[in-house]
């Protein structure tokens, strides 16, 4: 099996209206002022996750016994409707105990990845000026999440307080997180109920290709 390489992403400076480079990431000593809560500039320093996000789909139909659905409807796997889609790939490995991926390329540009039946991950969550994410960290978390699922170190559950959690587990750590289900769109979360009850140890690792990295 062939590991995951992160494609070359070309570096950019951005700089602010003084023509001072920004450092995103450590942009603000303390805390950011409150106009930066509702600015949004060089949104195009997120394109690297378009960038990664293909790479990382070539990757999984290269490497995994998977089928790929791309399409404009396939963005209706996501829990809300999103309205500046530019592109949507589903990605359904064989085996149905392991988590599909849905990939949703939005024109800000972000990323917002659909994992198994219950929780949306977007990249950048917001991207606000005060947030201050740099893409680098976008991808790294982008990347980290997909490999999680694929690797079979994803548990989505629903528990009797009627709260639907997740956790992903890496290499170097893990990540949780809950929601109340009655945020969710009820019909998915009835269909997903006898689904996750089978499997209480979290979704399985994709199956492997026959011919891993033909891509064919």
């Amino acid at each position: 099996m062939s590991a995951y390489v992160r494609p070359a992403i070309d570096a950019r400076v951005f700089r602010d209206a003084d023509g001072r480079v920004i450092p995103y990431g450590r942009r603000w000593a303390g805390s950011p002022p409150e106009e930066a809560y509702s600015a949004v500039s060089h949104p195009d320093r997120y394109l690297p996750l378009h960038t990664v996000a293909d790479a990382l789909i070539g990757h999984l139909r290269a490497t995994y016994d998977v089928e790929l659905d791309e399409g404009p409807e396939v963005a209706d796997d996501l829990l809300r409707p999103h309205p500046e889609v530019q592109r949507a790939v589903r990605v359904r490995p064989a085996d149905a105990a392991s988590a599909a991926l849905t990939f949703v390329f939005t024109t800000f540009p972000g990323v917002i990845v659909h994992a198994g039946l219950l929780h949306d991950f977007a990249y950048p969550v917001c991207g606000c000026d005060a947030c201050d994410s740099p893409w680098e960290y976008e991808v790294d978390q982008l990347e980290r999440t997909v490999l999680a699922v694929v690797s079979g170190d994803y548990v989505e559950s629903v528990t009797s307080r009627s709260e639907v959690g997740f956790r992903l587990v890496y290499p170097n750590g893990s990540t949780t997180g809950q929601t109340r289900a009655e945020d969710l769109p009820a019909g998915r979360l009835t269909a997903a109920l006898p689904i996750l009850r089978d499997l209480p140890d979290g979704w399985a690792p994709w199956p492997l290709r026959a011919d891993p990295g033909s891509g064919s």
